[in-house]
């Protein structure tokens, strides 16, 4: 076994203990951030999603949003926290659990409210055409492009198309 992966010399995936998975963090001004065991991916997962993550005092996760194709679960370990679902607040702690389903429009996030650090399992799909919308801010995620637009900056199906024209390149009669 490598220190990035479980699996061994024949291409199997080992069991391991999630302490050893490399620990990564990141963060975004004074509000956003955590630290994070992407233990799938050391397992040699790609379909599933696996993390053991942990957010401190005073921290959320990410803004809040929702997946059009991917479907999320949350599992509290150790602590408590607040999930802002919609317009809602519900309070979490050791042993509660929530799934967020694909195409439930209603944005997530989870913050710290408490004095003590909170630990929980994040599961989700990996599917690479997924569309994040974030609510808050107004954008939408495109994984397969990687990029975002704003969700403002929709238009009509036949906006700009001539619909009285032949098309191009079609003979005449």
């Amino acid at each position: 076994m490598t220190s990035s992966t479980s699996i061994n010399a024949d291409g199997i995936s080992e069991p391991f203990a999630a302490e050893t998975v490399p620990l990564e963090a990141f963060s975004q001004g004074e509000r956003f951030g955590s630290s994070f065991r992407h233990l799938s991916s050391f397992g040699g997962g790609d379909h599933v999603g696996v993390a053991l993550e942990e957010l401190a005092p005073g921290k959320e996760t990410n803004p809040s949003h929702y997946h059009m194709l991917e479907e999320e679960h949350a599992y509290i370990l150790e602590g408590v926290l607040t999930l802002r679902l919609g317009a809602r607040a519900y309070v979490m702690k050791a042993g509660d659990y929530v799934c967020f389903p694909a195409g439930q429009k209603v944005g997530h996030s989870l913050f710290n409210h408490t004095s003590e650090p909170c630990r929980y399992l994040i599961i989700g799909e990996r599917n690479p055409n997924d569309v994040i919308v974030y609510p808050d801010s107004g954008r939408v995620s495109v994984r397969l492009t990687g990029e975002g637009y704003r969700m403002s900056a929709t238009m009509d199906y036949w906006e700009g198309i001539d619909t009285t024209a032949s098309p191009a390149g079609r003979p005449q009669e």
